[in-house]
């Protein structure tokens, strides 16, 4: 069955289907967004007493209720130094980033320079760093946030294909991750710099950021825009939300070569929580 779900995949017309499941995600018709939503809840165990609004049927539609925000005080935000999780999830894979090569899954890799859209000096900056992959499930909170505090230095949107991003997949399509469509958001921060790719997935109706807004879908090319003087600067502290995924999707963090180091407890498979403690600096790990 798994060959047939890839095969399927590949036949698929992607984008269409997504952006056909995107209109019917933004339908405000209240019998159809109320069926589309108590079905959702129903099927994914969604706990809606972590939502800032419980009430099923008070959301517009059923993109706003798939983004929707949660109560002050339901995920704690790590403490010092310690670097947060950015989502709500599952850890795919972690680890180091070895001959410019990621880690996707059970003999998988693929190329740092493919997944930064063939920049080479922002694939210079992360050669032998660390890498974090955070799948995000159905039911899980999917607003994305950060993990230190930043300063966007720029934001490359790369288009591509839309797979599935779960572990099927992950294990069967090479180069998953470096295919599919995605917003590489580079910031600058007190660990060096750090990118945090926003990837695209099957029926995923569009990937936004705090400033600005749906960057996915877009025409079909490249698109680098820097954040550097004269633009608006835009700093975000630890914690603070950076963008959403209208529908599921992953998450993957670089940071630079011994600047971080992911905490012990993490590895393929382990639950996530956003704000929960996830790395060190380097420089706390060797005290």
């Amino acid at each position: 069955m798994k060959i047939v779900f890839i095969i399927v995949q590949y036949l698929l017309p992607q984008h269409l289907l997504s952006r056909l499941v995107g209109k019917l995600a933004e339908a405000r018709l209240p019998w159809l967004k109320n069926l589309l939503i108590k079905q959702f809840i129903k099927a994914y165990d969604v706990q809606m007493e972590e939502a800032q609004e419980s009430d099923a049927e008070s959301y517009a539609n059923f993109n706003a209720f798939f983004t929707r925000a949660l109560r002050d005080g339901v995920r704690p935000l790590a403490e010092g130094n310690l670097l947060a999780c950015p989502a709500d999830g599952a850890i795919s894979q972690l680890g180091d980033i070895k001959a410019g090569r990621i880690f996707q899954a059970k003999g998988q890799d693929y190329s740092l320079l493919k997944l930064l859209g063939g920049d080479k000096a922002l694939e210079a900056e992360f050669l032998g760093g660390s890498f974090a992959t955070i799948y995000l499930s159905p039911k899980d909170y999917h607003r994305v946030h950060m993990p230190v505090n930043g300063k966007l230095r720029s934001m490359h949107y790369i288009p591509g294909q839309l797979f599935s991003v779960n572990t099927t997949t992950a294990e069967n399509v090479n180069d998953l991750f470096a295919r599919n469509e995605r917003a590489v958001c580079v910031f600058d921060t007190e660990h060096g710099p750090m990118a945090m790719i926003l990837v695209g997935a099957m029926i995923v109706a569009g990937i936004e950021t705090v400033w600005e807004g749906q960057v996915a879908p877009l025409e079909r090319r490249v698109r680098v825009t820097d954040y550097d003087q004269p633009a608006p600067i835009v700093e975000l502290k630890k914690g603070e939300e950076m963008g959403r995924f209208k529908l599921g999707s992953t998450v993957i963090l670089l940071f630079g070569q011994d600047k971080i180091e992911w905490l012990d407890k993490f590895e393929a498979g382990t639950p996530t929580r956003l704000g929960e403690a996830l790395a060190q600096p380097t420089a706390i790990a060797e005290d």
